[in-house]
């Protein structure tokens, strides 16, 4: 629970954060005064005044912060005060300031997934398992052990990598065609022919329906017991095992259940030893479970080994992946809000704080590699969230000024724009309450 606290205060405390920095950055290079930048917002704890009048502050809830700039001159300020405040700065200044802070976010997703892959990341190498009759997958003849090698003519070096190329083909349908590596080496094309999917939380992932999943991690054994019916079998610690009694390759949990089924029956086995095939016989010898009922142990951790690829880049082609990763889900993002507006997506896909605090949590357990992908995936969110037309979002504020400058650089009138922020009120605090309301109803579902 600390953990995830930490997590995603420190998420949301430097996504908003940096958001509020682009804002700043430009309005100084602009000219425009800064009364004050927070980090957290509330009861200022530390305060520290800069050479140019700007008030920075630490606040006491450190969930974001906020940039403080002088809108409107006093009356006792003089003309060169005058015509530095915000709004009387010309129209692309104030255009430029405000599209800053969104494209603070943008930039901060580049540059962690160029980080990422030139850092090099750990990822599950894309060899599938056998997919279920009827399926897509099926149907284009995908067998169990291939390797994805593209997507839509794209190379793929991982999972990671096939599921990112895969996901809106999924949710939209079509014909999508892949490059597949068979167990011998011989590489053919063939075509995934879609349906369209409804996408929602709660709904199958979308992979799976398609027939699309990593094959189960190859059984291998780990420590042994000294003396017990693996380690008097010849059964050695890395040795990977690729059949027992009658099961081919056998899942971990299969492996197990074979194995308890066999108390005191011997049981045959095939394991890759160093690249050898060597065949063993083992005897599971009879333990008592909890539950009452004798079972097979022969005194082995068995664990479970999924084959890994490392994917690093060099440091233009990291930068390119951060620019293209970034568009791509910038993009994918507003289609699928596009299609929740014409309800093609469900609106439980709108989510709050509380889901948000747990992906921050589960990806830090992880490591840091999940909690930057996380973090770079929710920096494109409030990004793009931010560039919507609504007002009292950012995008709401340049909506007003492409408007201003359609009217010749004159504004709305004032009761326009004040009709326009209630609007964008009531839809950012309805968009509040779904996040909410779905937040709780997976929390106690």
């Amino acid at each position: 629970m600390l953990l995830t606290l930490s997590a995603f205060i420190l998420a949301l405390g430097l996504l908003v954060t940096f958001h509020e920095l682009g804002h700043y950055l430009v309005a100084r290079r602009a000219g425009v005064p800064i009364v004050r930048f927070s980090v957290g917002f509330g009861p200022v704890l530390l305060r520290r005044r800069d050479r140019h009048g700007t008030e920075w502050a630490l606040s006491a809830i450190p969930l974001g912060g906020y940039v403080k700039m002088l809108d409107e001159a006093p009356p006792e300020a003089d003309e060169a005060t005058r015509r530095a405040v915000f709004n009387a700065q010309p129209l692309a200044r104030r255009a430029a300031v405000v599209a800053a802070g969104p494209a603070a976010n943008l930039v901060l997703a580049v540059v962690i997934y160029a980080f990422l892959g030139l850092w090099g990341t750990q990822e599950p190498a894309a060899v599938l398992a056998a997919p279920p009759a009827g399926t897509p997958a099926a149907l284009a003849g995908v067998q169990d052990g291939d390797v994805l090698r593209a997507v839509a003519g794209e190379p793929v070096a991982s999972w990671t990598q096939a599921r990112w190329r895969l996901a809106e083909p999924l949710s939209l349908g079509g014909d999508v065609p892949v490059t597949l590596e068979s167990a011998d080496g011989a590489v053919r094309d063939a075509t995934l022919k879609l349906a369209p999917q409804a996408v929602a939380p709660d709904d199958p992932d979308p992979l799976l329906a398609a027939g699309l999943a990593l094959r189960a991690p190859v059984p291998v054994a780990g420590e042994l017991v000294p003396g017990g019916a693996a380690e008097q079998a010849g059964l050695r610690a890395g040795d990977r095992i690729l059949a027992a009694g009658g099961l081919q390759r056998p899942s971990v949990e299969a492996f197990v259940r074979t194995v308890q089924v066999h108390a005191g029956q011997p049981l045959p086995l095939v394991v890759l030893r160093q690249g050898d095939r060597v065949s063993l016989s083992v005897t599971p010898r009879p333990e008592t479970a909890e539950d009452g009922r004798t079972v097979g142990r022969i005194g082995a951790l068995i664990q479970a080994e999924r084959p890994e690829v490392l994917v690093r880049l060099g440091p233009l082609d990291s930068l390119w992946q951060g620019v293209r990763r970034t568009a791509d889900m910038s993009l994918f993002t507003l289609r699928m809000m596009g299609r929740m507006v014409v309800g093609d997506v469900s609106w439980k896909n709108v989510t709050g704080p509380v889901t948000i605090a747990e992906y921050a949590g589960r990806t830090a357990r992880i490591g840091l590699e999940s909690y930057l992908g996380f973090l770079a995936l929710i920096s494109i969110s409030i990004g793009v969230l931010n560039l919507l037309p609504i007002p009292m979002l950012d995008g709401g504020h340049l909506l007003f000024y492409l408007i201003e400058a359609l009217r010749g650089g004159r504004p709305l009138p004032e009761r326009a724009r004040d009709l326009g922020q209630r609007l964008g009120l009531g839809v950012v605090l309805g968009l509040m309450v779904l996040a909410l309301f779905n937040d709780f109803a997976r929390l106690f579902s």
